[in-house]
């Protein structure tokens, strides 16, 4: 396998260290490959890849998800620049249920976080002109697209940056909070 598989407190939502082979020239790295995931135990079936650009450090792009029968399973990795990725566990019945996994995603450790159905996923960029990668097991559909408040207290997630300084979207901004949110995913 190409890669190692890192356990997070919530052991639905793992890192990712992919390898790279290098030399004078440069580096090759092998970022997915479905045989090696299966093998893994991680078996999912991605449908198209996206890619995000953020011009400015304390871009918060968040937290969102979709619903059944649209939602999502997310292998994300950034290229360019660095984030704190966060997974908010919104299964209910899941012992972790509300709670949350933030891990610094970068070009620079060449690793990736792995954000299955049942989560609301949320970022923060670390550095400028950030580009952040994903892979998605279903196609977007507005009708499906959900969020979380990325501020809720109840859900006490550390972004490292104060609300004054975060860059949200209007959108991100009027998403309700954990105890408004409708039951979506059960365990």
């Amino acid at each position: 396998m190409q890669f190692e598989i890192q356990k997070t407190q919530i052991p639905a939502v793992p890192i990712i260290k992919v390898r790279q082979f290098g030399d004078q020239r440069g580096f090759f790295s092998e970022t997915y490959c479905k045989a090696d995931f299966e093998r893994a135990g991680l078996e999912y079936d991605f449908v198209q890849d996206n890619h995000a650009f953020s011009a400015e450090k304390g871009t918060v792009r968040g937290l969102h998800f979709q619903t059944p029968p649209f939602a999502q399973d997310k292998l994300v990795r950034v290229v360019k620049g660095a984030i704190l990725d966060v997974a908010v566990d919104l299964r209910v019945g899941s012992p972790t249920y509300g709670k949350h996994v933030s891990a610094v995603i970068s070009a620079e450790k060449w690793n990736q976080i792995l954000v299955p159905i049942g989560f609301a996923h949320g970022l923060v960029t670390l550095e400028p002109n950030t580009e952040v990668l994903y892979k998605v097991s279903n196609y977007y559909s507005p009708e499906h697209d959900k969020g979380l408040l990325w501020n809720d207290p109840e859900l006490g997630i550390d972004w490292g940056i104060s609300e004054d300084e975060a860059i949200l979207s209007e959108k991100d901004r009027m998403h309700p909070r954990l105890a408004e949110l409708a039951n979506f995913f059960k365990l």
